[in-house]
């Protein structure tokens, strides 16, 4: 079964629909690439995928070890490199509300977890991933 649907709008703007909720997501090609830049390009999508993975399976985490995360941030900076145009770094920096209260021991679970999921998997290890957990 297809994850998602997407429709090229022209004018380098496409329409992606995840399939299960009917929930769409606009992208935009980026000012430096002919874009508008009025909405999240594709890269700056996948730069961002790996601060929401991290979330969610820092989650996951954080639920069965009665850890509380809610209300954390992070901020991603996306680093485009040339010949070929590509991510060559995504920068992350977490930002945890309560993070004197952890322990040592739930930090390293937060950030195994982090490391660990699915996206920061995926992605080519040329990929430069400094990961800042702001402890």
């Amino acid at each position: 079964m297809a994850t998602s649907k997407v429709l090229y709008n022209g004018g380098l703007r496409t329409t992606a629909t995840h399939l299960q909720s009917s929930t769409d997501i606009i992208t935009d090609a980026p000012i430096d690439n002919q874009g508008k830049g009025e909405a999240f390009s594709p890269t700056d999508l996948m730069a961002t995928s790996l601060a929401a993975c991290m979330f969610t399976i820092m989650g996951i985490a954080a639920g069965t070890h009665d850890i509380n995360i809610d209300g954390a941030s992070a901020e991603v900076t996306k680093v485009m490199g040339t010949e070929p145009r590509r991510i060559t770094e995504i920068h992350v920096k977490f930002n945890f509300p309560n993070k004197d209260s952890y322990s040592d021991k739930q930090k390293k679970i937060l950030e195994n977890a982090a490391l660990t999921c699915p996206v920061n998997q995926s992605l080519h290890p040329d990929i430069k991933k400094p990961i800042d957990f702001g402890w």
